[in-house]
C-alpha cells in the first residue's frame, strides 16, 4: 500500500510519473499497458459519487485507479487530462501529457495545512505552468 509507508527516492519518482507520461513504457520497456494506464488516468467516479462529495469538490477534478486528474480548466495551474496525486506529507507530482511535462514536489510536512493544499502546493503547480514558455 502505497500510501501506508512507501519509501523511494526522488529519481524513482520521476521514473515513475515518466512511465505514466508514456502510457505504460519506460524507455523502451513496457511496464503496463496502455489500456490499463488509460483506465488509471480516466475519471471512474459517477455522477452520484460526484454529487455525495463536498460542495465544489468534484467541479473540475476526477479520480481514476489511483490517481487524480483535471477534468476541466479551473484556473492556470489546471490543465484538462492532467494526473497525479498529492500526499498528505508534503508531497505532490503530476504528469501533464498535453504540456508533456511531468512535476515533482517533496517536502516533509504531516498534514494539508501549509505547505501542502492550502499552502505550497497551489503556489508551487501555478509557478510550474506559469514557466511554459511556447
Amino acid at each position: 500500500m502505497g500510501g501506508g509507508g512507501l519509501v523511494s527516492t526522488v529519481d524513482d519518482y520521476l521514473a515513475f510519473a515518466r512511465m505514466m507520461l508514456n502510457y505504460g513504457k519506460y524507455g523502451n520497456v513496457r511496464i503496463l499497458s496502455r489500456p490499463s494506464v488509460e483506465a488509471m488516468t480516466t475519471d471512474q467516479l459517477t455522477p452520484q459519487q460526484k454529487a455525495a462529495g463536498l460542495p465544489g469538490q468534484w467541479d473540475s477534478r476526477g479520480y481514476g485507479f489511483g490517481v487524480g486528474m483535471d477534468t476541466k480548466r479551473a484556473g492556470v495551474a489546471s490543465s484538462p487530462g492532467r494526473f497525479g496525486w498529492d500526499g498528505a506529507f508534503g508531497t505532490s507530482w503530476a504528469s501533464d501529457p498535453k504540456e508533456e511535462m511531468t512535476c515533482i514536489l517533496m517536502t516533509q510536512h504531516l498534514g494539508m495545512g501549509p505547505p501542502g493544499a492550502v499552502g505550497l502546493y497551489p503556489d508551487f503547480w501555478t509557478l510550474a505552468y506559469q514557466a511554459i514558455d511556447d
